[in-house]
Order: C-alpha cells, then sequence, then structure tokens
C-alpha cells in the first residue's frame, strides 16, 4: 500500500494576511457608510423631485445668505477661544503647579454633563436678554468646551518630555519649545476635538432656539413645524451638508498623515510640572472663572426653579418612567454606535488613502445634520419599504448611529493612533488572526478611549430631541422630550426635575469619561 506525503497548510505570509485584515475592514466601513448615506440620499431625491428651477429658488435666496453669514460666523467666532481655552487649561492642570489641578481637571469636563439647551435655559433664567450671535458663542463655548479639553489634556499627558528638554538644551525658550514641539504634537487631538464642536455647531437646534439665533438648523425645524415645507427645509439641509463637507475637508489638510506613536528603547518619562511661584494663585483664576459660568450658572437658576416649584413638581411615577427609558435608549446607542465606528476608525489609522478618506467623509457629514432631517429620512424609508420597522427601537437606535457616529469616530481615531502598530503587527506574525489581533492588542489598548467613546455617545444620546420625538414608539417618554414640552408650555418650574435628572444621569457618564481619559497615562 502505498503511503503520500501529507503537506502542512503554509501560513499565509504576514503582509498578505494585512491585506486580507484591511480588506474585511474595508467592506464593513463600506457597509456601514451606505447606511450613513440614506439621509443624503433622502434629500437628493426631494431635491429632484422638486425640480432644478424650484430647487434653485429655494437655495439661492437672501434669507439662506442670512443663514450661512450666522452659521459661519458662529464657527468662526466659537472655534478660536475653544481652542486657545482648551490647551491653556489642559497645559495648566497636567503640566503645571496650580494648586487643585485635579479638581480643575474634572469642573473643566464637568459641563459635559450639562446639556447644551439646559445651558441656554439656565442663562435665560438669569439674563433674559441674552440674545443673538454673541449670546450663541458664549452659551456654545461653555457647552462644547469640554469636547476639546479631554482629547488635547490626554495627549498632552502622554507626550514624551524628552523631546522638549533636546529642544531646551539647544537654546530655546520654555514659549519657543512649547509652540514648535508641544503644540504640533497636539494637532491630531486639537483637529478631531475642533471637528467635533464644528459639526455640533451645524447641528444644534435647542441651545440656538432658546436664545432666538437663526442657523440652518433652527431654519428648517421651523419651517417643518410651521407648514411642514419638506422641500425648502430639505433644500437647507443640503447647503448645510456642504457645510459638513467644507469642515471636513479643513481638518483632513490640517490633520496631515503624521506618526504620534512612540516606538524605541525605554518608556517615556512623565513630564515634570513647571513652577508658576506666585503667578500660579493667578493661574488658578482661569479654571475658577470657566467652572462658574458653566457649572455655578445653571446649578443656580435650576435650584432656583426647583425651590420655586415646590413638592408639586415631582412626579415620582413620571419621572422614574422618562428616567428608566432614557438610561436603556442611551446604552443601547453608545453600544451600537461604537461597534459601527470601529472598522472606520482603524482604517483612518492604519490605512489611510483617498478611499478611506471618502468613507471616513461619509461617516462624518450625518454628524453635521438635524435630527428633524435624518429622522424624517427614516420615516419616509420605513413607511415606504420596510413598515414593520417603522416608529420601532431599532429605528431610534439607527438614528441614533448616524447622528453620534463622529463622536465615536474621533475618539477611537485617536485611541487607536496611539497604540504602536509594531504591537499589532508581533500579534499577526505570532499566529493571531487579523481580527483577533486587533480586538486583543490594539483594541484592548484603546480601551480608555472605547469607554470615553461611549460615553460621549451615551451623553449625546440623553439629550437627543428631535429625532426621539419623530421615531420612537408611542408613548415613548425621555427626559429631553418631557423636558423640552414644559419648556414649550413656559412651565419653567416643571421642567427643572427633568433637568436634573438629565444632569444626574449624565455625571456618571462624564466622571468615566475624566476617569478613563487619566488611566491612558496610568494616573
Amino acid at each position: 500500500m502505498r503511503t503520500y506525503p501529507v503537506l502542512a497548510a503554509q501560513p499565509l505570509p504576514l503582509r498578505r494576511v494585512r491585506q486580507l485584515a484591511a480588506k474585511s475592514l474595508f467592506g464593513l466601513a463600506a457597509l456601514v457608510s451606505l447606511v450613513t448615506l440614506l439621509p443624503l440620499g433622502f434629500i437628493l431625491w426631494i431635491t429632484v423631485q422638486t425640480g432644478g428651477e424650484t430647487a434653485s429658488a429655494l437655495i439661492f435666496r437672501a434669507r439662506v445668505g442670512e443663514l450661512l453669514v450666522n452659521t459661519a460666523l458662529l464657527e468662526a467666532l466659537t472655534l478660536p477661544p475653544c481652542i486657545a481655552l482648551a490647551v491653556a487649561l489642559a497645559w495648566l492642570t497636567e503640566r503645571s503647579d496650580v494648586p487643585g489641578a485635579r479638581l480643575w481637571s474634572w469642573l473643566t469636563v464637568a459641563p459635559l454633563a450639562v446639556p447644551a439647551f439646559v445651558q441656554s435655559y439656565a442663562w435665560i433664567g438669569v439674563a433674559p436678554g441674552m440674545h443673538g450671535l454673541f449670546a450663541a458663542v458664549f452659551v456654545s463655548v461653555l457647552a462644547y468646551l469640554p469636547f476639546l479639553y479631554l482629547p488635547v489634556a490626554a495627549q498632552l499627558r502622554r507626550l514624551d518630555p524628552a523631546m522638549e528638554d533636546a529642544a531646551a538644551s539647544l537654546g530655546l525658550t520654555p514659549w519657543r519649545v512649547f509652540l514648535r514641539v508641544v503644540l504640533p504634537q497636539l494637532r491630531i487631538a486639537l483637529c478631531g476635538g475642533s471637528l467635533l464642536i464644528g459639526l455640533h455647531l451645524l447641528a444644534e437646534y435647542g441651545l440656538y432656539a432658546m436664545i432666538r439665533f437663526d442657523t440652518f438648523t433652527t431654519a428648517i425645524v421651523d419651517q417643518f413645524q410651521s407648514s411642514y415645507n419638506g422641500p425648502a427645509a430639505n433644500m437647507l439641509a443640503g447647503v448645510l451638508v456642504v457645510s459638513c463637507l467644507g469642515l471636513l475637508g479643513l481638518e483632513l489638510l490640517i490633520r496631515g498623515d503624521a506618526r504620534y506613536a512612540r516606538v524605541g528603547s525605554g518608556a517615556p518619562r512623565p513630564a515634570s510640572r513647571r513652577r508658576l511661584g506666585r503667578a500660579r494663585w493667578v493661574a488658578m483664576l482661569l479654571p475658577l472663572a470657566l467652572s462658574g459660568l458653566a457649572l455655578g450658572v445653571p446649578a443656580y437658576a435650576l435650584g432656583r426653579w426647583l425651590i420655586a416649584g415646590g413638592s408639586g413638581i415631582w412626579q415620582a411615577s413620571e419621572l422614574a418612567s422618562a428616567f428608566g427609558e432614557t438610561l436603556l435608549y442611551a446604552a443601547g446607542g453608545a453600544l451600537a454606535t461604537t461597534l459601527a465606528a470601529i472598522p472606520m476608525a482603524w482604517l483612518s489609522v492604519r490605512a489611510p488613502g483617498r478611499l478611506q478618506r471618502v468613507l471616513e467623509g461619509c461617516h462624518y457629514y450625518v454628524g453635521a445634520l438635524p435630527g428633524v432631517v435624518v429622522a424624517l429620512a427614516l420615516v419616509t424609508i420605513t413607511v415606504r419599504v420596510a413598515l414593520p420597522l417603522y416608529q420601532t427601537v431599532a429605528t431610534v437606535l439607527l438614528a441614533y448611529g448616524l447622528m453620534f457616529l463622529p463622536r465615536a469616530l474621533v475618539g477611537l481615531r485617536a485611541g487607536i493612533a496611539q497604540v504602536p502598530v509594531e504591537l499589532e503587527r508581533a500579534a499577526i506574525a505570532l499566529g493571531r488572526r487579523p481580527v483577533g489581533a486587533i480586538l486583543s492588542v490594539t483594541m484592548r489598548l484603546a480601551a480608555p478611549g472605547v469607554a470615553a467613546c461611549m460615553a460621549l455617545v451615551a451623553m449625546g444620546v440623553t439629550t437627543e430631541l428631535t429625532a426621539t420625538l419623530m421615531l420612537a414608539p408611542n408613548g415613548t417618554r425621555t427626559l429631553a422630550t418631557e423636558f423640552w414640552a414644559l419648556t414649550n408650555e413656559l412651565d419653567y418650574a416643571a421642567a427643572a426635575p427633568y433637568a436634573a435628572l438629565m444632569i444626574a444621569l449624565s455625571l456618571p457618564l462624564t466622571a468615566l469619561l475624566h476617569a478613563q481619559s487619566r488611566r491612558v497615562a496610568g494616573q
């Protein structure tokens, strides 16, 4: 009997394995991108149905020019102070001996627990005359500054001070060392945080509606609420998408493709804190003032309304029901959105290219759309194509995933960028499957970023309003929808408990976000 030798299966070359992994993740990212294009497809479909002549008349009119100027001014006046304040606060809390640095770090992040429309509700309560552009810029800075502070502080914590020491030894002054060595290494955090704030400014409704400042989003919602004018509102949404693409292009241009992970012998040591001397007491005034404005004023306004309303405004059964539904939606939306963003985040860092940038743009643009446009797109699609999904929890979670995908993507991208790719390659070379290497090595080391992303998304879901109103099953009551209904009736006292519970639900998420950002540096 003849025997034949059995040839053992030869393992695929490492390069081939990495290519297969990239193709698989490209497929998943492309699938998510197709889903994100649903709102854009809805807008284009409405445009085609409207006709070129009518669409042109709706776009090229004085009202659109006014809204475009308002939105551009809002972006231009809000982002620079956010960047300057975020960098200054991050340096004070992470690199200086300012008294109570950890406390100020937490208080700088804590405004994330206060929804943007609750900030405007509080400021209107103490200053009823607040309205217009500068009021919008002021409240926007207070509400959205933590989105920039968190990534900047986290990246500043992880920088290797050896590079700064080398620059100082060459004769550079501390200020020039910061400008030429430290600030360039903060570029990815500054770009990601600025993009996130910019998208929020484009899509925010409640904050600007309360202080009577017109943007594209407030105009779109007003169109639908007043006359259900679909074509006019969708033409405005189309201009909003173009504005978002402009932000994306600017962010890609500034971000570049530089490497930010450190690989080499030894390990980076913690940076020593710079002694400020007597100036540290003066420096403490900056975080103190911002904490008072972003936290003290809302606390005072809510406390005043709660006292004025008395015990009668605390309807236990109604509050408990709204709190429970909000918690379930926040957990489900955070998990679904983070899982959907992982393939694109990995490709953005590990396999940059033209196709990757196109897919990334699909992930980002939808974050600039107001919830009402996303909701109407899903309403139209479910009614016409998938009627059983109309007004179901699945559709609501899909809307949350579309709206908050940029939040998850920015955080995941920064976290993965901090993990050396050599560790991932070594795991594959030692026999791990590519997906297994990504999950067990890359995502494990990026776990603080993953937790932070989920917290960010959960906070967004907690305060989401328009999509929940339009897509949720009948009888759904969240804290945000109940708060908005009562403020529309000018019953500010009855709305205060719902605002207080939104803050109470967001505070643990904010604490998790802050703790995980510190854990990145082992602190």
